[in-house]
């Protein structure tokens, strides 16, 4: 019972990081996405947008 609940909240908690950051990075995409439709800059913009999100989901939190 007890050997359950531990492996319950440990992968809480590994859970937990990684919706963490998705939680900031899927509206930072979004933007981006909306961004890349205006001409000639939005699609430069977006690249850094999506470079910036790449960044924050490869933190290990």
């Amino acid at each position: 019972m007890r050997l359950s609940i531990i492996m319950v909240l440990f992968s809480t908690l590994l859970l937990s990081s990684c919706v963490l950051t998705k939680v900031v990075t899927v509206p930072m995409r979004i933007g981006g996405a909306v961004i890349s439709i205006v001409p000639v800059v939005g699609e430069g913009i977006d690249e850094a947008i999506d470079e910036a999100a790449d960044v924050i989901d490869a933190v290990p939190i």
